[in-house]
């Protein structure tokens, strides 16, 4: 974590607000070498939905990623209570049903959106990521055709993605659970004890299963703050509904490094990126 929130900030090309809200905005990264027609990769910030961690720590990657040939939409969301509330020390994590609706509006509004501020990106080539945190949300945005019927969020039809990189995510809630992963962050997510397991069908990237749209998880084996066993339990789960989701285990690899450009990860994460959108 250290060596990735040293790097300095990487100021995006354009920013571009998706709604009232000072957290509803984009900022998207040209491609680097005047290449047009590219994919866009839309990157989601992890930081367990505290308002504490917002997207500037992710602004080294999307510039790598753009480095790399892509065009990027770093997008941020709402996160914790809007009065700052706190739970055992920490901000409250995420913002029922703010959050959902956050992510469901941005991508709802991409096409638009990145026709007039970056005319290079291809919006029929598009590629969710998301660490952590934003890899649950990535995975939760490839899946709202399969959200339960009557969900404000739901779509008649699968988005138009290439696909998802989910990497570390915290994509299985039960497992979470039993792991105490980020303290119970997801419980505060859906609500609270009162409401997290009415909600969690809604939520849960493992109950939202199959959802016909190519998947790869990338997972440092060394992870300790969102363990291997988390992204095994949403494979596990996808191979029961009928349908395969590639995992990649890194050895010697922790939270942090496969978002770090620093890291050797990093370009491990980048060409599965580039295996679904081209």
């Amino acid at each position: 974590m250290k060596a990735l929130m040293s790097r300095a900030r990487v100021e995006p090309d354009v920013s571009v607000a998706y709604g009232g809200h000072s957290d509803q905005v984009v900022d998207f990264y040209a491609p680097r070498g005047g290449r047009e027609g590219v994919p866009l990769v839309v990157v989601l910030h992890g930081g367990e939905w505290r308002a504490q961690y917002d997207r500037a720590h992710l602004t080294p990657f999307a510039g790598f990623l753009a480095r790399r040939g892509f065009a990027v939409a770093n997008v941020e969301y709402r996160r914790g209570s809007e009065d700052g509330a706190m739970s055992g020390g920490e901000t409250v994590a995420g913002r029922w049903p703010d959050t959902f609706d956050d992510i469901a509006t941005v991508m709802d509004a991409l096409p638009a959106l990145v026709a007039d501020a970056l005319p290079q990106a291809d919006s029929r080539r598009i590629v969710v990521t998301g660490h952590s945190a934003g890899g649950h949300l990535a995975l939760w945005a490839a899946a709202r055709h399969v959200l339960p019927v009557g969900s404000p969020w739901r779509l008649d039809a699968p988005p138009r993605l290439r696909g998802v990189v989910a990497i570390a995510p915290i994509a299985d809630f039960a497992t979470s659970v039993e792991l105490d992963v980020c303290a119970g962050a997801f419980v505060q997510l859906l609500g609270g004890e009162g409401e997290w397991k009415e909600r969690r069908e809604s939520a849960d990237p493992s109950a939202l299963l199959p959802t016909g749209i190519a998947t790869a998880v990338v997972q440092g084996r060394d992870d300790a703050v969102v363990p291997q066993a988390v992204a095994e339990a949403y494979v596990d789960a996808a191979a029961r509904a009928g349908e395969m989701v590639g995992i990649t285990l890194l050895e010697d690899v922790g939270h942090y490094a496969p978002v770090d450009p620093g890291a050797d990860a990093c370009a491990v994460v980048a060409e599965e990126l580039a295996q679904l959108a081209y």
